[in-house]
């Protein structure tokens, strides 16, 4: 249980700044300045938008995958154009997940 209290001066907006960050992980602000005094990674949660973009492009790559595999035997280049660009999506989904 967590009983003791440390009090910390900053301005307005520092202050205002992490509420913000806390809120957008889903976090305390408590939470959130004892895990960053520890250095502990604080992945923000996904905005509704966000989370859109993301279900988006997960669509987008599914579909270039099955257009380039359509092509696979027809026309070699465009296959490859259109799985590199799936390729490129699936980069980008990665990134979404750090």
């Amino acid at each position: 249980m967590k009983r003791e209290v440390i009090q910390i001066r900053c301005s307005i907006y520092e202050k205002k700044l992490l509420k913000k960050r806390a809120a957008r992980a889903g976090i305390s602000l408590s939470e959130y300045l004892r895990l960053t005094a520890f250095q502990i990674n604080i992945v923000e949660r996904l905005t509704p938008e966000q989370l859109e973009s993301y279900q988006m492009l997960v669509q987008y790559k599914n579909n270039f995958m099955r257009i380039s595999n359509m092509f696979k035997h027809r026309d070699t280049r465009l296959a490859k154009e259109v799985e590199d660009l799936a390729e490129k999506i699936r980069t980008h989904l990665q990134n979404f997940k750090k």
